[in-house]
């Protein structure tokens, strides 16, 4: 499944996820991001690629960048609770 996410208060301008449901759990296949820190985001693309959304969002959620409130990895956590909410 595509999903597209515009995140609030961070550098990246759009996550573009490919996510497939496996045995009940929902997979990601990929996740790019449009905008900010190349590097860490393909870090953080090549590392939350094979795992469980939900596993994503434990690790990522409420991750702050500097003083801002959020962060890419939490603004990442959020896609995908909005993915879980829209896929039950």
């Amino acid at each position: 499944m595509k999903f597209m996410y515009e995140p609030g208060g961070v550098c990246c301008r759009l996550m573009d996820f490919d996510i497939d449901e496996v045995d009940g759990d929902y997979i990601i296949n990929s996740v790019s991001f449009v905008g900010g820190c190349v590097g860490n985001q393909l870090g953080i693309g090549s590392l939350v690629k094979g795992m469980k959304v939900q596993d994503v969002i434990k690790r990522c959620k409420n991750i702050k960048c500097g003083n801002k409130d959020t962060s890419c990895p939490d603004q990442l956590a959020l896609a995908l609770e909005m993915f879980l909410e829209n896929n039950r």
